[in-house]
């Protein structure tokens, strides 16, 4: 085997999806674009654009291969033992007032952007159609789990959890999943050109966010970042996907299906979990703190792991 090639190979698959993150901050940095310009971004991206790629992904996709219950099902089962295990280490090693955004930082990943571009990227429309319809899913345990984290260490902070229903019902990446698999199912025909529109728009969603994520990255997070922060990304991006990616190699996944769980996993901390920690009264810093750490890291981490499980013949990348 050629490992200079699968090196080259990975790269292909890493690069052009981080690239953009680091364009993003250096966009910031130089004033190219500011908070404004990434508030209005991000929700065109996550009202409009994403939903659109997610639904015409789908819509093109044969869905005897894009959608796996056998993955999704190992997927379910994986992140609860991940927010279990973090939930574990955390009663052992982390103070209670930080248990909670400990926990949400170890196991929340970015996959509805960072996962599902590498996923494009590495497997082009079966990534788009498989990681659109797994986005689903990972919203909804994402958020339920997080809540139920941060309520638990935040007493004087209640859940409220017909609004969280509200919020997981109405979001708009679920939405799309949801209208688009009977419509794929049904072979309900659309016309070519609002296919074609739909695409020049989707077109927009992965270069934006992740440029949204560049421009939102604090460096000086870095600096302040220490013990909790950097033993929650050691744990998100390296001890997780190496377990819950070598589990899963051992029940049967291989190629495309492990390499879409590998990516899923390693996916740095959720901007999202900030926003939650804020919004219910936790330590808003150390998330934000663990963000910057993993979102810095990913690069990384999961262009090591792409090239590592490539060279080993268990993960495809095309």
């Amino acid at each position: 085997m050629d490992l200079f090639a699968v090196f080259v190979q990975t790269l292909n698959v890493t690069l052009p999806v981080f690239s953009m993150v680091f364009l993003g901050i250096g966009l910031k940095r130089i004033g190219w674009i500011d908070d404004a310009f990434i508030n209005t971004a991000s929700t065109l991206v996550f009202k409009g654009s994403m939903p659109t790629l997610v639904f015409i992904s789908i819509v093109k996709a044969d869905l005897s291969q894009a959608l796996l219950p056998g993955l999704m099902l190992y997927f379910t089962a994986a992140t609860l033992a991940c927010f279990g295990l973090s939930w574990l280490w955390a009663i052992w090693r982390v103070e209670p007032i930080e248990r909670g955004v400990y926990v949400q930082g170890a196991f929340r990943g970015n996959c509805g952007i960072v996962g599902l571009a590498l996923a494009a990227s590495m497997y082009g429309d079966f990534g788009l159609s498989a990681g659109g319809i797994l986005v689903g899913l990972v919203i909804l345990l994402y958020n339920v789990l997080s809540v139920l984290i941060l309520a638990w260490y935040q007493p004087d902070q209640k859940a409220d959890w017909r609004s969280i229903s509200r919020g997981i019902i109405t979001n708009p990446l679920i939405i799309g999943t949801l209208v688009a698999i009977p419509v794929a199912a049904s072979g309900l025909p659309i016309p070519e050109w609002v296919m074609t529109s739909g695409e020049y728009f989707a077109r927009l969603t992965l270069p934006l966010a992740l440029i949204c994520i560049g421009g939102t990255l604090s460096l000086g997070a870095l600096y302040e970042a220490r013990g909790i922060a950097f033993s929650a990304a050691a744990v998100k991006m390296m001890v997780f996907p190496a377990i819950a990616t070598f589990i899963g190699w051992l029940c049967g996944f291989d190629g495309r299906e492990l390499g879409l769980l590998f990516l899923y996993f390693s996916a740095p901390t959720a901007a999202a979990s900030f926003i939650m920690v804020q919004a219910m009264g936790g330590n808003a810093r150390l998330a934000a703190n663990i963000v910057a750490v993993t979102t810095l890291a990913a690069s990384a981490t999961i262009t090591a792991g792409v090239f590592i499980l490539s060279a080993l013949g268990m993960i495809a990348t095309a």
